[in-house]
């Protein structure tokens, strides 16, 4: 008779303490679910991470360099390049430098309004508009900077050097020379020369 008076005694003392844990968990969930996500006005991308090194006296110095891409998924887009002592401190600093150099780029019909080739140092982009449904034709650095642009059917090709850097900037600059379909129609044209009569010697 001890034996179950005991168990009989454990069980209640036991059942309580779990609801309580349960209990617990729940309301940390429900703070965690209350504080409210504020959507970020920009999208943030990492293209490259690449570790530099700095010859010093006591040997060599190691630090980060990174290369981000800011977009709205709309009509702005930047390029930020930046170095750090540690990953997070460089894309920081390059994120930062992207919201800074953001650009404004014409979008019609989810495109590019006309074609543009641009050559920075070594590389060379060539961009082209697309038919809707066609989608964004490019890769590596170029897919990743259209990617958060309203852009969704491109044309592209990454001509001479490799370097993503200069790839990223090529990019930017392409973009940056398009101009909208309206400044085509607005634009008056350039005025004839007016042809000089020579005077007549007497």
């Amino acid at each position: 008779m001890a034996e179950t008076t005991e168990t009989k005694n454990v069980a209640p003392t036991t059942a309580p303490a779990r609801q309580s844990n349960r209990g617990g968990n729940q309301r940390r969930d429900d703070r965690r679910n209350q504080t409210p996500e504020e959507p970020k006005e920009f999208e943030e991308l990492v293209i490259n991470i690449d570790r530099v090194s700095r010859v010093v006296k006591g040997g060599r110095r190691f630090r980060f360099k990174a290369l981000v891409v800011v977009g709205d998924r709309k009509t702005k887009v930047g390029v930020g390049v930046a170095k750090g002592a540690d990953v997070q401190a460089a894309v920081a600093k390059a994120t930062d430098v992207a919201k800074k150099n953001l650009i404004t780029i014409p979008v019609t019909n989810e495109t590019v309004p006309h074609d543009s080739e641009v050559r920075f140092t070594g590389a060379q982009v060539l961009l082209k508009p697309a038919a809707p449904g066609t989608g964004i034709i490019a890769g590596g650095v170029v897919r990743t900077i259209i990617g958060v642009t309203g852009i969704r059917n491109l044309l592209s090709k990454s001509l001479g050097s490799t370097n993503k850097v200069n790839i990223a900037y090529a990019t930017i600059e392409a973009l940056k020379s398009m101009v909208p379909r309206d400044e085509w129609i607005n634009s008056s044209p350039r005025p004839a020369k007016k042809a000089v009569k020579k005077e007549e010697t007497k």
